[in-house]
């Protein structure tokens, strides 16, 4: 007999989708190699697969090949857009790669996707951030991208007052 697997919200999917971007980003990072290839690998064995017995949450695999290509292709534009928000003491340069990737996946989505409120890409992120660091990190993207979205999609960010975490 088949056991049906319970049905995943998108949101959960979408979620699933921006972690795994970030750990393709990451991977492309320490590894090298072509996004294109990174994707197609986490699209066959990765994405809703397994991991220590357990079923992982199917990731929707647009999103995901959106944000991996996204970022690989506008990575300068991207680059120079964080770097502008952060310090000169601390460039995008001197962050942790996977700090990095965070801010970058983070800021395509901002960039690129209109169909996104930028209040949920930001929480979103923050709790990317909150998967693999202690608050100062999470912190820290949370400010770089509600900035960035402050410059970039304004209208998008409603009454929420600067550095306030959405509850999307």
């Amino acid at each position: 007999m088949t056991r049906k697997r319970p049905s995943v919200s998108r949101g959960r999917r979408r979620s699933a989708a921006r972690l795994a971007a970030v750990q393709a980003l990451y991977q492309l990072d320490v590894a090298g190699g072509g996004a294109e290839s990174v994707v197609g690998e986490f699209n066959r064995y990765r994405l809703g697969g397994e991991a220590e017995g357990a079923r992982l949450v199917e990731a929707e695999p647009e999103l995901f090949g959106d944000l991996v290509l996204g970022v690989t292709s506008r990575r300068a534009e991207i680059d120079e857009r964080l770097d502008a928000i952060l310090s000169d003491e601390l460039p995008l340069a001197k962050l942790e790669l996977l700090i990095q990737a965070i801010l970058r996946a983070g800021a395509y989505e901002l960039l690129a996707r209109q169909d996104i409120d930028p209040p949920l890409t930001i929480s979103e992120y923050v709790d990317v951030a909150n998967s693999f660091f202690v608050r100062r990190e999470s912190t820290m993207v949370n400010g770089v991208l509600d900035k960035l979205a402050r410059e970039i999609r304004p209208d998008g960010m409603g009454d929420r007052p600067h550095g306030e975490r959405s509850e999307a």
